[in-house]
């Protein structure tokens, strides 16, 4: 771990003299103020002639103001120092008795920066292990699929299949690709977005017919329901029902319903749901283990959806939002009302600031 900066050489600047390090700041001004009173003394009785006694006198003085200095400002200095030689070996013990508050403080603040830290790498190594195992997947399945199609002498049928077997895998490493890339740019900066009234009817089918190949080939029933219109952006806003849409079809039973209601889009399933809460899943680089369907799941990549739909409904002036009990749903048709998750059903919501009928 690199010196602390308020303790190393700064960078001079042109034209200005700078002191190395803070004890010979803290030297020089206890120096000054115990040798000028002196100074001023000896001077103010006017000698006709300084003698070589006084002389030698004036230097002692000096050796032992600078002496005094020196010694002071290392006492001073002493738990600052301390502390530095404790983040360079990336341990701080706890606080000692002799610690100024200021010191205290500053601990305190550091230790709790080193824990942020420590969490944090361990998140990004775990979440990158669980990429690497994310992208390999797809990456050996095609391998297997271009292998038996260049090889195998395949009747047009199966040949035709295979293809589309490689075109769903290619899909899916494209797919986790864009997260990705949406997940680092949303951690940076914030969503920018170009709102224009969307007919959200229109943008949910589009959705279902994206993922009706995957919902034909898991034995689930994807549907589309209810109507209205927002100002929103269509692209980002159809990405960020996509992410939520495809994590429902993966861990659905048997159906998906993608719905427009009065307060924005909704997903329900019938899948376990969520065994952890939502803002801790939500996160760009999240690894944290869950329990889905008596399974041990690591959320790693699939957290990265969750994360950019969130960030995409806050963009909106919305926000997401996690249910798993029975709630009155109302739709964008205020003559009818939804029928409710219920016990056992998932549903997730973007929530919207305005839904026109």
């Amino acid at each position: 771990m690199s010196r602390l900066p308020f303790l190393v050489r700064p960078v001079p600047q042109q034209g200005a003299v700078r002191l190395s390090t803070l004890r010979t700041q803290f030297t020089l001004v206890i120096f000054l103020l115990a040798f000028l009173p002196n100074l001023v003394l000896t001077l103010s009785a006017r000698p006709a002639s300084p003698s070589p006694t006084l002389l030698a006198w004036m230097l002692l003085v000096a050796g032992l103001c600078g002496l005094l200095g020196y010694l002071l400002s290392g006492a001073l200095l002493r738990p600052l120092s301390r502390l530095e030689r404790e983040l360079e070996r990336g341990r701080l013990t706890d606080i000692h008795d002799d610690d100024p508050a200021e010191i205290r403080a500053l601990r305190e603040a550091f230790s709790h920066l080193l824990s942020r830290l420590s969490t944090e790498q361990t998140r990004r190594n775990a979440f990158m292990a669980t990429l690497v195992h994310d992208l390999k997947t797809p990456l050996i399945a095609t391998s297997h699929l271009t292998h038996a199609l260049a090889t195998l002498p395949l009747p047009e049928e199966e040949r035709r299949e295979v293809g589309q077997h490689i075109q769903a895998e290619t899909g899916r490493l494209l797919a986790l690709v864009q997260q990705m890339a949406d997940a680092h740019r949303f951690e940076r900066e914030d969503v920018k977005i170009h709102p224009e009234l969307t007919d959200l009817r229109s943008l949910l089918s589009a959705v279902a017919q994206r993922l009706e190949s995957q919902a034909q080939a898991q034995g689930v029933a994807l549907s589309v329901h209810g109507a209205g219109s927002a100002c929103v952006d269509r692209s980002v806003l159809e990405r960020a029902i996509t992410n939520l849409a495809d994590n429902a079809v993966r861990f659905a039973r048997s159906q998906v319903q993608l719905h427009v209601t009065s307060h924005g889009l909704a997903v329900l399933d019938d899948g376990p749901g969520l065994q952890a809460p939502l803002e801790d899943l939500a996160q760009p680089f999240n690894s944290q283990p869950t329990i889905i369907a008596g399974q041990q799941y690591t959320a790693g990549t699939a957290g990265l959806g969750l994360y950019i739909t969130r960030r995409v409904a806050e963009a909106h002036g919305g926000h997401l939002l996690y249910e798993r009990q029975t709630l009155p749903l109302p739709s964008s048709d205020t003559s009818a009302t939804l029928p409710s998750p219920a016990a056992g059903h998932t549903a997730l919501f973007i929530v919207l600031p305005e839904v026109l009928p």
